[in-house]
């Protein structure tokens, strides 16, 4: 599955994605409201194993896609959609962008462009997202794609010896 936007285009991961990957799933300051990284080398080639085999799950549980700028076909990210409950139609998205790219509403375009998948081809009825309260440009993408926050989650993760708490935001398939 390929999603294109007016400056993107989201594609599944391919194994050589694994430099520009890392570059960005290594970076600490990329991963400091994460509740995983900053990634060694081996860290992020297991993660691109796991990107490569949901391309042939059946049924599928997960898309991961490499966000490119379509400017200068360079890897400035990832997004992803993940099935929590196919019973319920219940899915869960994320996002992520380069330090370098980050300003430019690259993540607002992303997220849009999964959240619209998720909800129609996706056949998914409820998406949701988190993120940490101090993000505050992961909660503006949030709003700005029309996810309504929908609760304040405390001590969720524990994140490098902190605990840390997220908002919940979610997206229905039809507003009610």
């Amino acid at each position: 599955m390929e999603l294109t936007t007016a400056r993107l285009f989201l594609r599944p991961f391919r194994a050589d994605d694994h430099a520009e990957l890392h570059a960005i799933a290594g970076d600490p300051e990329v991963v400091r409201w994460m509740d995983w990284g900053p990634n060694t080398p081996e860290e992020t080639g297991v993660f691109l194993g796991y990107a490569l085999a949901s391309e042939a799950e059946t049924p599928r549980r997960a898309w991961k896609f490499a966000v490119i700028r379509r400017t200068d076909a360079t890897l400035i990210g990832s997004a992803e959609l993940h099935i929590e409950s196919p019973e319920h139609h219940r899915g869960a998205m994320g996002y992520l962008i380069a330090p370098a790219a980050q300003g430019h509403g690259y993540a607002t375009e992303a997220a849009q462009a999964v959240l619209d998948f998720g909800l129609t081809e996706g056949g998914l009825h409820r998406i949701t997202a988190t993120c940490d309260p101090e993000n505050v440009g992961s909660n503006r993408v949030l709003e700005k794609i029309g996810m309504s926050r929908e609760g304040h989650l405390r001590d969720h993760f524990l994140i490098r010896g902190e605990w840390r708490d997220r908002l919940l935001y979610a997206r229905l398939a039809q507003l009610r």
